[in-house]
Order: C-alpha cells, then sequence, then structure tokens
C-alpha cells in the first residue's frame, strides 16, 4: 500500500474516531516520514515549518477579529443593529426574521467569523423571536443558517486563511465576498418569507413589538446605533483606501470596539474586559496551532505530490468546466459538514486549486465558492457548528433544529450555484 492511501486512510479514520482536529493534522503531518524515513517531509522538516508559518503578522488578524466580535457581542452592539433593521422591516411578511439574516449580514462586517456571529446575534434575537411567537427549530434554523454570512462577508478569517494557503490576494478576496455574501442573505430571506408564509406569524405580537420601538422615533434609534453602524465603515474603508493592512485593520477592531463597548455604550467593564480576553485567548490559541500544522500539512501533502495526482484523476474523469465545478462543490460540500473550516481551507485549498486552474477558474472565484460551502457545512447536520451554538440559545437538540435546516440549505445550494456559474457576481469587484 501507498504512502498516500495510508495517510489519507489514517486522516478519515481519526476523523471518525472523533479525535481532536489538531491530533488529527499534527499525526498526519508526521506520519509519511515514519513510514518512509528518506521522505523529505521527516519531524524535524516538520517542525521547523510549524515554526516557519507561525512566523506570520497574518495570522494576528484570526484571532483579532475572535476578541473584535467577543468584545462587540458584550458591548450590545449586535442589539443596536438588530433595532435598525427591525425598525425599518419588522412589519413586512417575515420581517422579524428578515432582520436577523440582515444583523448577521451585517455583523459579519465585524466578526469574520461564523460562530462568533451566532453566539452574539442569537443569544440578542432568539429569546425575541421566541416570545413572538416563532418555532423554536424554525429560529434556531434562521440563525444558524444567517451565521454563515459571517465568514462571507468581509473582513473574514476564512479568506485570510485561503489567501495564505494559496498566495492569493487577500483584498480581492474580500471585495469578491460582498456581493456573494448580499445574493445568499436574499435567498435566507426567501426561505424566511415561504416558512412564515405557509405556517403563519402572530402578527399582533409583532406589531406592537415593532411599534414600541417606532414610539422612540427614527433618530433615537440611528443615534443609539450610530457607533454600531459606524464600525464596518471605519474598517473596511481603512482597508480598501489602503490606509491599513488586514492584520493592522483586525487590530484597529479590537481597538475600536472596547472605546465603543466600554465608553459610549457602557456593556462592559474592566474585569469584563479581563474575562473577554481569556476568552479569545482560549479560543484563538488552538485554532493558531491548527491552522500553522494545517499549513504545514498542505507542504507535506505538496511534496507527496497528492495536489498533482488529485488534478490529474478529476481532470481526467470531469472533461468539462461545468463538471469539475459540480463535483468539486460537491466535495467541498461534503468537507465542510466533517471538518472545522480553518484546517479545510488550509488543507484542501492547495489540493484543488491546481484543478481550478487548469479549468481557468479564477483563484479567488474559488476561494468565494469554496467559502460559502464551508458557511452550509455551518447548518449541516450532524457536526454543523452553529446548530451547537444556538441549540441550548432555542432550547432544543441540535440535531433537531439540524433536521429541519433541509429547506434551508437547499436553498442556500442554489445560491452557491449561482455564484459560482456566475463569476461575474465575485469578480466584478475583485478586480
Amino acid at each position: 500500500m501507498s504512502i498516500v492511501a495510508i495517510v489519507f486512510i489514517v486522516f478519515f479514520a481519526l476523523l471518525i474516531l472523533g479525535c481532536p482536529i489538531v491530533f488529527v493534522i499534527l499525526t498526519t503531518d508526521l506520519l509519511p516520514g515514519v513510514i518512509d524515513s528518506t521522505f523529505v517531509g521527516n519531524a524535524q522538516y516538520v517542525v521547523r515549518n510549524i515554526i516557519s508559518c507561525a512566523d506570520s503578522t497574518a495570522l494576528l488578524a484570526p484571532p483579532m477579529f475572535t476578541l473584535a466580535g467577543i468584545i462587540m457581542s458584550q458591548g450590545g452592539i449586535a442589539k443596536r443593529i438588530y433595532n435598525v433593521f427591525m425598525y425599518f422591516v419588522g412589519k413586512l411578511p417575515a420581517g422579524m426574521p428578515c432582520a436577523v439574516v440582515l444583523t448577521c449580514l451585517f455583523y459579519g462586517c465585524i466578526s469574520g467569523s461564523g460562530t462568533a456571529t451566532a453566539a452574539a446575534v442569537g443569544s440578542m434575537t432568539i429569546p425575541l423571536l421566541l416570545e413572538l411567537g416563532y418555532d423554536k427549530p424554525f429560529v434556531g434554523v434562521v440563525v444558524a443558517a444567517s451565521a454563515g454570512l459571517g465568514v462571507i462577508i468581509p473582513p473574514s478569517n476564512p479568506y485570510i486563511l485561503y489567501g495564505l494557503a494559496t498566495n492569493t490576494s487577500i483584498g480581492a478576496l474580500f471585495l469578491g465576498g460582498i456581493i456573494p455574501g448580499c445574493v445568499l442573505a436574499v435567498f435566507l430571506c426567501l426561505y424566511a418569507i415561504l416558512y412564515c408564509k405557509k405556517h403563519g406569524e402572530d402578527k399582533e405580537k409583532i406589531n406592537k413589538a415593532v411599534d414600541e420601538l417606532r414610539a422612540k422615533g427614527f433618530w433615537a434609534v440611528f443615534k443609539d446605533s450610530f457607533w454600531a453602524l459606524l464600525t464596518p465603515v471605519i474598517l473596511l474603508g481603512g482597508l480598501y483606501s489602503g490606509v491599513v493592512t488586514v492584520t493592522e485593520v483586525a487590530i484597529v477592531s479590537v481597538i475600536y470596539a472596547l472605546l465603543v463597548s466600554a465608553f459610549i455604550y457602557k456593556g462592559t467593564n474592566f474585569m469584563g474586559m479581563c474575562k473577554m480576553f481569556v476568552s479569545a485567548s482560549r479560543a484563538s490559541a488552538p485554532l493558531n496551532i491548527m491552522i500553522v500544522s494545517a499549513m504545514v500539512m498542505g507542504r507535506i501533502f505538496t511534496a507527496l505530490q497528492i495536489p498533482t495526482m488529485v488534478s490529474n484523476f478529476l481532470v481526467g474523469t470531469f472533461s468539462t468546466k461545468f463538471g469539475i465545478l459540480i463535483i468539486v462543490n460537491v466535495i467541498l460540500l461534503f468537507i465542510g459538514m466533517v471538518m472545522d473550516t480553518g484546517p479545510a481551507i488550509l488543507i484542501f485549498a492547495p489540493m484543488l486549486l491546481p484543478i481550478c486552474s487548469s479549468m481557468n477558474i479564477d483563484p479567488v472565484h474559488m476561494g468565494i465558492f469554496m467559502t460559502i460551502n464551508m458557511a452550509i457545512g455551518f447548518v449541516s447536520p450532524p457536526f454543523g457548528q452553529t446548530l451547537f451554538i444556538t441549540g441550548p440559545l432555542v432550547g432544543i437538540e441540535a440535531m433537531t433544529i439540524g433536521k429541519k435546516s433541509f429547506p434551508c440549505i437547499g436553498l442556500m445550494i442554489v445560491a452557491l450555484l449561482i455564484i459560482t456559474f456566475i463569476p461575474e457576481l465575485t469578480l466584478w469587484l475583485a478586480y
């Protein structure tokens, strides 16, 4: 049996057994050198490359965006964003769930993370939607699926990792993700509208809640939400104007979040800040170990010529661009269901890029539809990450939400296919 076959068998066996993903990746990194002592990727090679991969300022961006998302969640920023959308669309058909979708779309410009978006927006909107009479599984699906917008709308941690793994412009990825994110949001709103048309809404409760908000007046709502709404303008404006780099804008987001949350909205204090830094550190430490290990895994795979083998097999089997795009999306949907987004992108992006390049598929376009596949994986059973965040918030089992998510997933896949086969939606702003 070849080294490549053994590596893949061990890799997927450890995943199926539920081993920690860091352990799975490190084992896969070291295994070829153990099997063949003459292989270039021995233990010393792995250690040297882990250190060299860690020596990158771009790796500071994901934990900084994670910290900013935690701070803004505690500071009440998500609630103020939701109030603005609730003010305008609350009385429309499915207006309250659609306001959740739009809040996640907007909050994604702040957090760069699907799980952070689910936690921040879900903790604030789920109690309100349940109080208004919406079904628990429906509320869980809307929040879990909409949270995926957090990784599609820039700034996005997966875009940063994809750029590192494939040497693709992160700025172009950020720009390219804007229209696809809006397209996906439209389909999520369509799901909410169709569901509410079929199952109905308690318009009396909804109108009362919206009227109470509108009684404050638009200016009062806007003034209360101004600093929250200004966040993406500052972050993305600074990035696209060339004033700051991706890493610098992540640090700016943390500073801005601290100032707004502590001194303007007064949603936290010194002890609260300390707890948030500890929480972010606990989330980011294993993430960064996982990132550098996965980057080394990509190099090990390249040394084993796995990308070339996969490319030759798929191109030989599916000779048309249409066929390649379909099979790549099927593969990515499956990967998104069973793996965390970061490792999946770092491991499989370098493998799939030669295939797409051979069919003249732009690397930015591939990065966008690959990330959308991962976002669909967030809400796909059995391992959808946001399902396990929204489940406790709604008060039902994660898999109960997962079973009810299939109509929503179907519409998300339709949006994915539109974005995949109309690359201009991605590339128009990217270049």
